[in-house]
């Protein structure tokens, strides 16, 4: 029998409410952020605000936890042996949404459509977590110190176009909305794996949370639904209130 693939009955939980309540606090920051932009699209604060340092850190540490949380969740889907055809199926969930963001922001938004953006850094990140699957955590944490810092060292003028940016390396990026290359971006990935491989591998579903923690759980087991509506009910509302009523 295929060791990633036992019995049913012979699997460890791989469930944790403490990460889906991580995820839903992450999917917070994320409705902040683009609240936050979409504000600024419609002229209700200052040009620049969502560029400033402040909100572009806020914007990497959001999407930085979900990176992380993926390649935690990785690790605990894999405890007891991971199940390839629910890993294959929601991978490809995942990649279908993200093939949903570049079509709809290439028609909506041109030349910063998001051609590489988290979904799509996730959906490489899962692929590629697989090869290093069996890892000690010593192992996957000094790897993903050296993926993220490596962009930082070395930059090719080749990697400029959207062609090669997704790698990383560029000199200068193409425009993009949200862009998340591989380099440096799996290392928080790796991190991830690496946090799950040493502190909760063995981790059982503790006490049930209180309402708010089973909101934000409910929130984070759902959270690629919320990901792809939360825009354009924010947008919509916008819309509404500040152009055909304001």
């Amino acid at each position: 029998m295929d060791e990633y693939s036992p019995p049913e009955a012979a699997r460890t939980p791989s469930r944790l409410a403490s990460i889906d309540i991580a995820r839903g606090v992450a999917l917070i920051g994320m409705v902040i952020f683009h609240f936050t932009f979409d504000l600024e699209f419609f002229g209700q604060i200052d040009p620049g605000t969502i560029t400033s340092l402040p909100w572009r850190l806020f914007a990497r540490l959001v999407a930085g936890s979900f990176v992380l949380l993926a390649g935690v969740s990785l690790i605990l889907a894999a405890r007891g042996g991971l199940n390839r055809p629910a890993f294959w199926r929601d991978t490809a969930k995942i990649a279908l949404a993200a093939l949903l963001v570049s079509m709809v922001t290439y028609v909506a938004l041109g030349e910063v459509w998001v051609f590489f953006g988290i979904l799509h850094m996730i959906v490489v990140g899962r692929i590629l977590g697989l090869l290093v699957l069996r890892w000690r955590a010593w192992a996957l944490a000094l790897l993903g110190v050296a993926v993220w810092a490596l962009p930082y060292l070395v930059q090719f003028p080749v990697f400029d176009t959207r062609w090669l940016a997704w790698i990383g390396f560029s000199v200068l990026q193409p425009p993009s909305m949200d862009l998340e290359p591989i380099f440096p971006w799996f290392g928080p990935f790796l991190l991830g794996m690496a946090l799950a491989r040493a502190f909760l591998i063995d981790a059982r579903p503790g006490p049930q949370p209180g309402q708010t923690g089973l909101a934000l759980a409910w929130a984070g087991r759902h959270s690629l639904i919320i990901y792809l509506l939360h825009q354009p009910v924010l947008l919509g509302g916008m819309f509404v209130l500040f152009t055909l009523i304001g």
